[in-house]
């Protein structure tokens, strides 16, 4: 009786925290998806001129920052995801982290889309549910997996941003700032998966994740 009696408070405990986390997580995603970002850091170019754009750069430049604001409202899913599975406290702590810079993306890019007069993507509740289910499978198949699923994100992230560096209008510095500091930070935050373990993803596996990430970026480019 006395280990039973020992045993129910931590059951209880348990069994408290664990909606009081899914409520939490619930709340985390409600503001990733609808509420207004807020970044620490000071919006890289801000103190640039604004670009004198015509309305034909001015819609493609719109097209570019919507992919990046989907982006980073998939990685604020999938670092959620992952981390409600990983078992591991340091890599938790990480991943929470790296969604804090990637808050400051979103932010920056949700930003970005005001000053052009464009809009985010109508479809950006559904880029969070995809997201956020690709993030805690990964999860479960173990941390290393975990950890080489977001290395591999944050590559891709990396040649995507640097496509749109090359694609965006010369004279928007503002814009190339943005996309400029959101690489550095992606680069950093794959050297970071790798120095905690991750494991080498299988070429097929990145092809479909490229392939995923086309169908995402196009779509999103325009809706």
């Amino acid at each position: 009786m006395r280990c039973v009696a020992a045993v129910i408070p931590t059951v209880v405990a348990e069994v408290i925290m664990i909606p009081d986390q899914w409520i939490a997580e619930f709340d985390r995603g409600l503001r990733t998806v609808f509420a207004k970002a807020a970044s620490v850091r000071a919006t890289p170019g801000a103190e640039l001129p604004e670009a004198d754009l015509s309305e034909t750069e001015r819609r493609h430049v719109c097209g570019l920052m919507r992919v990046n604001h989907v982006g980073e409202i998939c990685a604020q899913a999938l670092y959620q995801g992952q981390a409600l599975t990983s078992q591991d406290p340091s890599i938790r702590e990480a991943l929470r982290t790296a969604a804090d810079e990637e808050t400051e993306h979103l932010a920056w890019t949700e930003e970005r889309l005001a000053s052009l007069s464009g809009r985010k993507s109508l479809l950006n509740p559904v880029w969070y549910v995809g997201a956020l289910s690709l993030g805690v499978v990964a999860g479960r198949f173990g941390d290393r997996w975990n950890l080489g699923f977001l290395a591999e994100t944050e590559r891709q992230v990396e040649a995507h941003l640097d496509a749109h560096l090359e694609s965006l209008p010369t004279g928007d510095g503002r814009s190339k700032a943005i996309v400029a500091q959101m690489r550095d930070d992606e680069i950093r935050h794959a050297e970071t998966a790798v120095v905690l373990g991750a494991a080498e993803f299988p070429v097929p596996l990145k092809a479909a994740m490229r392939l995923a990430a086309k169908v995402m970026t196009t779509v999103a480019y325009r809706i």
